[in-house]
């Protein structure tokens, strides 16, 4: 496993380190987004999270309806749910869902301004931390 996906594990920790969390690995192409959200899943499980994975492939009424509704009702307190799928995962209204977004870049895309953190999966097998200064851009940006 990639020290990527560990950092990104314990930088979420600190953030969010207990309760119900909810994190969104999306990107203009959903699928290095499954791998991606599966190696998350790897690092967080070995940093000791109890981790469930699901993918989404857009539709933001079912994906509240099915995925985010049900893990919300559970009464298990300490879950982290990833879930994987296409940037509508962070369309303006989806946004809120998430306590923790990754956008993962399959190639030269622009990344997302609302992006938590950003990881260059051009090469899957060694993929890479991208930061950029979001500062001085209209909100608009990358919406």
């Amino acid at each position: 496993m990639s020290d990527v996906w560990s950092e990104v594990s314990s930088e979420f920790l600190h953030l969010y380190p207990g309760g119900r969390r909810l994190v969104a690995v999306a990107g203009a192409d959903s699928e290095p987004s499954r791998r991606a959200a599966d190696d998350l899943a790897g690092a967080l499980t070995t940093a000791g999270q109890h981790v469930e994975r699901r993918h989404s492939d857009g539709d933001e009424p079912a994906l509240r309806a099915d995925v985010i509704a049900p893990f919300r009702a559970e009464s298990e307190n300490t879950t982290v749910l990833i879930v994987s799928g296409p940037d509508a995962l962070v369309s303006t209204t989806a946004r809120g869902l998430w306590n923790f977004i990754v956008w993962q870049l399959a190639g030269d895309e622009a990344p997302h301004s609302i992006a938590s953190a950003i990881i260059d999966m051009s090469n899957p097998d060694t993929p890479t931390r991208r930061f950029a200064d979001y500062c001085a851009l209209p909100a608009s940006y990358g919406s």
